[in-house]
């Protein structure tokens, strides 16, 4: 697997083109568009093939977290039918690639499902993952001249260890000044259907998260989950705080 075309100055150079197919979440599709786009942009900068099956829905992840078992499991199985002959799929989402990765193998009933799903979480990427531990690129040669801080996501950090990836990929950006926050790996309060139930802890869980990110001094927060980020934005509108959030790939893409 590789490329044919050389990827940026100083990067890995392989030997035929990857083909990766996208899955782009629910709340990406939604909210945050740019971010599949700035993906794709970049995906494509590096030298891969992307396609995009636009038959593909939710992980199934809401379904799942909230108990209804049976919903879930249709949602993974349309999945797992759609992407079983993906060669390679990257998702801009550690909880939805978590979702994949992690519960798909323990949620399908079938037999032939659950061998499928097992084949699939070797071939499922975070972006971050993909670009630094696949392709072996951190550099893009990106310009992005602001303060930024970095949170992390819970599924991206706690299920699928994934911590450096993004900073290594940040540090390499022109013009950027990257300032760690205290209690990176707190939890921004947001988890899903959590907030929906708990309203009042998920408040001031992202109201703690907060306070870490003002202290910085950071004009922008920085994160691979849109869930995160859109959870934290809504703080910071209710507030009136000048901070802004911002996605990995739309950092990384808009200059590439």
């Amino acid at each position: 697997m590789g490329f044919q075309n050389p990827v940026l100055a100083g990067e890995r150079v392989m030997r035929k083109a990857m083909q990766v197919s996208l899955f782009i979440p629910c709340l990406v599709d939604a909210f945050s568009p740019s971010v599949g786009i700035h993906m794709a942009r970049i995906l494509r900068k590096v030298g891969v093939e992307v396609e995009y099956d636009s038959r593909q829905t939710c992980c199934g992840q809401p379904a799942f977290n909230t108990g209804y078992q049976e919903e879930a499991e249709e949602l993974a199985v349309r999945f797992l039918r759609i992407f079983e002959r993906a060669e390679t799929i990257v998702v801009p989402s550690g909880s939805c690639c978590s979702m994949v990765k992690v519960f798909y193998p323990h949620l399908v009933r079938d037999p032939e499902l659950r061998e499928i799903a097992h084949r699939i979480r070797g071939r499922i990427f975070e972006f971050s993952e993909f670009l630094v531990d696949v392709l072996g690129v951190e550099k893009l040669n990106s310009s992005f001249p602001h303060k930024v801080t970095y949170h992390d996501s819970c599924h991206l950090l706690r299920e699928l260890k994934i911590k450096d990836q993004p900073r290594r990929l940040l540090r390499n950006v022109c013009g950027i000044e990257l300032v760690e926050m205290e209690q990176s790996e707190q939890c921004c309060g947001f988890g899903g259907t959590f907030s929906v139930k708990f309203p009042e802890i998920s408040v001031a869980m992202g109201i703690d998260k907060l306070e870490n990110i003002m202290k910085t001094g950071a004009e922008y927060v920085v994160a691979n989950d849109t869930s995160c980020l859109l959870h934290l934005e809504g703080l910071l509108k209710k507030k009136n705080l000048p901070l802004k959030t911002i996605h990995l790939a739309d950092l990384l893409g808009q200059s590439v």
